[in-house]
């Protein structure tokens, strides 16, 4: 622990850390486990920890993120869905397709197809596009 820090600062800290590495990294197999390490924290205290800070699991938010990710690259015609599922991380098509349709309300086929490419930066896409948990 940094001597500057408290301890609830040291622990914000050691979870920024490892929702960075989550945000890295999503498209690599990520568990719980190896996330606790990079926070310095039990598995258990970490995704307790980690839900209370930022609302969400840490595999919550890993699936949104890949599926943000995933929303991003369905907008370009040139890659299939089953190319998109393997670059956001999925093993599996059918995984990636049900997961998709949970978060977003659509499958990826439905939402390519309506999806259109937009004229402004991307952080601004990123932002309307972000698939929310609150519905």
């Amino acid at each position: 622990m940094t001597p500057f820090l408290n301890p609830r600062e040291d622990q914000n800290r050691r979870l920024l850390r490892a929702k960075d590495a989550i945000d890295r990294d999503y498209a690599c197999p990520l568990d719980v486990p190896a996330l606790a390490r990079i926070a310095l924290m039990s598995p258990t205290h970490f995704t307790r920890s980690f839900r209370t800070t930022f609302g969400e699991t840490p595999h919550q938010y890993l699936r949104r993120r890949r599926i943000e990710r995933a929303m991003a690259l369905l907008r370009t015609p040139s890659a299939t869905v089953t190319d998109v599922a393997a670059k956001v991380g999925f093993e599996s098509l059918g995984t990636f397709s049900r997961t998709f349709r949970a978060v977003t309300g659509r499958s990826p086929s439905e939402y390519r197809a309506s999806a259109r490419p937009l004229s402004v930066p991307v952080c601004f896409v990123k932002a309307w596009t972000r698939p929310s948990r609150f519905g």
